[in-house]
């Protein structure tokens, strides 16, 4: 009882700028009481004989009310944009439309997006327009470049594309994001190459001991709109059996190989899901698979039995967004149709309805320079995936990074999936 009492004298406090707004709204609330007494012409300490006839007490109710209305009318709205500036300073005239945002986003959808890489953080960018309520499961299996010296110095899971699915998700500053993108250089030693936001959480994890505890904190710090969660907290590695019969293990020594993937497996087979995955997944309304690479960031989220069980038996809308280029020493000479059977080869039953195809051209010089790099348009062979017994979905959602790369545009994707969410709704009569 004195913490509650405490807390509401705090409104009290010098520099809040509520007190003389909590006064006048005092003042109206009484003066529209008054009023309201004397219109209907009762008798509160004798106050309609004191002012004489019922015509006058009734006109001097009326004069009361307005006036208490009026002060309550200000006194509330002063109180809000205090309230507002304080927490919102930048948006304070505008808390009517940020909250209405917020309660439409909390409102949206229940989604879940599975991958990993640069594809799964396009795809949150998009998503997060419509729904706070996201949960993106992002592998743990990479083990190159920062994520890959973290795992082996300090012994937690890759926390790279962890870390690119935050910031995607950030409702942060812009300068907040950027700094959990910096990347050090080589004139900072040991540091050469690190990721600040892949220190961060893996200081936190240490501090905690808690690799998903890390992830929570990292997530309020980003302000994000959505969850971010790995399939499995525990070590695993991801191997690869080669079409030549050679063996592979690492997820950065799989695409350095340059030779055709037979199946991949992690090392251990039978990792345990993260609890919070396995929920997400049983109360989704979407879930959404890719886009990323094939064999190394969207299949290791499936090999962790409970994770592809669970999406398995889910009743949501399941959908596959199929990536527009192939991927050299991954993927190469691979149509849509390919890529939807490589995923059932791993998950025996495919793990979603539709899939999700770029039907719009792309330019010439745009192709060439990723045909100098080995790389070429994935065919959309419709047909053929349609006999695999999944639906085709054909949409126009190429965009072009600033320099001259493809990538998926985040909004185009993100309405055809809502698009196909509403279209298979079941309709209430």
């Amino acid at each position: 009882m004195n913490g509650a009492l405490r807390r509401l004298l705090g409104w009290l406090h010098p520099g809040l700028k509520v007190k003389r707004w909590l006064l006048l709204l005092t003042v109206g609330v009484a003066a529209v009481s008054i009023g309201t007494l004397l219109i209907a012409n009762l008798r509160v300490f004798d106050l309609i004989g004191s002012i004489g006839d019922t015509r006058r007490a009734t006109i001097i109710g009326a004069i009361a009310v307005a006036l208490g209305l009026i002060a309550v009318g200000v006194s509330l709205r002063q109180l809000v944009r205090s309230v507002a500036c304080a927490l919102h300073p930048e948006g304070g005239s505008r808390l009517v439309d940020l909250m209405l945002r917020q309660r439409r986003l909390q409102g949206g959808p229940r989604v879940v997006a599975v991958g990993g890489g640069t594809g799964l953080s396009t795809l949150l960018r998009g998503l997060k327009s419509y729904t706070t309520n996201i949960a993106a499961i992002a592998t743990v299996a990479d083990d190159g470049g920062s994520s890959g010296r973290l795992r082996t110095d300090m012994n937690v899971p890759p926390p790279g594309d962890i870390r690119n699915c935050l910031v995607a998700l950030a409702d942060s500053e812009p300068l907040m994001t950027e700094l959990f993108q910096y990347r050090f250089n080589g004139e900072t030693g040991g540091l050469d190459g690190h990721s600040f936001g892949n220190l961060l959480i893996a200081a936190l994890t240490d501090i905690t001991g808690d690799f998903e505890q890390a992830i929570r904190e990292t997530s309020r710090v980003l302000a994000i709109r959505g969850r971010v969660l790995p399939p499995t907290v525990e070590r695993v590695a991801l191997c690869a059996k080669m079409d030549d019969g050679d063996v592979v293990r690492g997820e950065s020594a799989i695409t350095a190989a340059g030779r055709r993937i037979d199946y991949v497996y992690l090392d251990p087979p039978n990792s345990r899901a993260v609890r919070e995955v396995l929920e997400a997944i049983e109360s989704a309304e979407l879930i959404v698979i890719g886009p990323g690479s094939t064999f190394t960031s969207v299949i290791p989220n499936f090999l962790v039995p409970e994770v592809n069980d669970a999406v398995r038996r889910s009743d949501a809308t399941k959908v596959f967004i199929c990536n527009i280029m192939t991927q050299p020493g991954e993927t190469d000479g691979f149509t849509a149709a390919d890529h939807v059977r490589a995923i059932q080869r791993h998950t025996g039953e495919l793990p979603f309805d539709y899939v999700l195809m770029n039907s719009e051209p792309v330019e010439e010089w745009v192709l060439s320079k990723y045909r100098a790099t080995g790389a070429e348009l994935v065919d959309p062979d419709y047909t053929e995936v349609a006999r695999l017994g999944v639906i085709p979905v054909r949409a126009n959602v190429v965009s072009l990074s600033p320099d001259g790369w493809v990538r998926h545009d985040p909004q185009a994707v993100a309405d055809r999936l809502l698009e196909l969410l509403e279209e298979r709704a079941p309709v209430l009569v």
